[in-house]
């Protein structure tokens, strides 16, 4: 017997996947709970673009099944509109524009009209992208320069600030990718975007590493009060991230102005001499305000840190085991560059300046936490 491959969802089971996916379940364990196949869970979502539908409801003010009802009821027993009107406490008008569009007196049934007035409900509402061709041509244009809709969505806000009909929020333009009802940017659109994904899919919590702690090293309980509170420049943040065959490139964050600087590693190796003297020639030509501290995590990579802190003067304090989240801008930083740099990729292909234009590429980009600044521009106000 073949194997069936799709199954109607219920309304029951439609509402079982979302409760499973807004507590953090992928499609596959979604099917696997609900016995039913993967691709009938994924078709769904991929249908509505991992976005929830809205319930549809009845609105404010529109006829009832009930009312509908009456009305059939007081046309059977020769009751004039007016009166069926009275009775329901409407007005004759709606009364009569029912009756009329529903076939008349003779031919009045209160299902079928009720029926019919829920299909006429199911028009889509046309989004803002779709009836203004400027604005979704900037918002194309912005996603393909590999913005995120969030900071598309600032920026907007900051470049045009007496013009509403110009902004649209961070959310629209996620619900016009993903929806393609909406008909207003192509889905191929979402290729830019940092995940890549087609569906949209909610923040989920990151499985611990399983690493643990290292000796000889200073703990981030004990990094000066300065670095927590980012309102002084030059604590930096580090990490490796890694492509294909283990080919790691190193990634510094500045704690307050987000600027990145991204360090390729010879030949890929990432044993803690040779990161240790990577890292010291990449800081080498920082002014000394703006080369303080450095925050990692507990990676064998960073065994040197006791070399490179005497080579360069930087303080390196280290996360508790477990932690990423203490080092979140070089998290977030390192969610960005995916992008740029797949896990894909062979990262021992790429030049240094290579890496190069891709820091500048994203130290190009607005920043939500900098109100919609630049890293550039907030590193040139330090400088300044």
């Amino acid at each position: 017997m073949a194997r069936q491959h799709y199954q109607r969802l219920s309304p029951a089971d439609i509402d079982e996947i979302w409760r499973r996916l807004r507590a953090g379940h992928s499609a596959k364990p979604t099917a696997r709970a609900l016995g039913m196949p993967t691709s009938t869970v994924r078709t769904y979502l991929v249908r509505c673009g991992g976005i929830k539908p809205e319930p549809r409801q009845r609105a404010a003010g529109r006829l009832s099944l009930e009312e509908r009802e009456e009305i059939s009821r007081g046309l059977a027993a020769g009751q004039s509109l007016r009166a069926i009107a009275a009775g329901l406490g409407r007005s004759p008008s709606t009364i009569t524009r029912e009756v009329a569009s529903n076939g008349g007196r003779s031919r009045y049934r209160a299902t079928a009209a009720d029926q019919a007035a829920w299909a006429r409900s199911m028009r889509p509402k046309v989004c803002k992208l779709a009836t203004n061709p400027v604005l979704a041509g900037i918002v194309a244009e912005k996603l393909q320069c590999r913005w995120s809709p969030r900071q598309i969505a600032g920026w907007l806000k900051l470049t045009y600030p007496d013009d509403p009909g110009m902004h649209v929020s961070h959310e629209s333009i996620y619900r016009t990718l993903f929806v393609q009802s909406r008909g207003a940017l192509n889905k191929e659109l979402t290729a830019y975007l940092r995940t890549g994904r087609v569906i949209r899919r909610s923040h989920g919590i990151r499985v611990p590493d399983g690493r643990g702690s290292r000796p000889g090293i200073v703990n981030i309980s004990e990094r000066p009060a300065e670095v927590a509170d980012r309102a002084v420049p030059g604590h930096w943040e580090g990490d490796l991230v890694f492509g294909r065959q283990m080919s790691p490139v190193a990634t510094l964050v500045e704690r307050s102005t987000r600027f990145l600087i991204l360090v390729g590693l010879p030949g890929g190796n990432h044993k803690a001499d040779a990161v240790a003297d990577a890292l010291a020639a990449a800081v080498q030509h920082l002014p000394t305000h703006l080369a303080k501290s450095l925050t990692w995590d507990q990676g064998h990579e960073m065994a040197a840190h006791r070399r490179f802190s005497s080579e360069t003067g930087i303080d390196v304090y280290f996360c508790d085991p477990k932690s990423p989240w203490q080092r979140g801008s070089n998290e977030n930083t390192n969610g960005l560059l995916r992008q740029y740099l797949p896990r894909r990729l062979d990262f021992r292909t790429l030049t240094q300046d290579d890496l190069d234009a891709i820091a500048l590429e994203l130290n190009e980009r607005p920043r939500q936490t900098l109100g919609f600044k630049t890293p550039s521009q907030a590193l040139g106000e330090v400088l300044r």
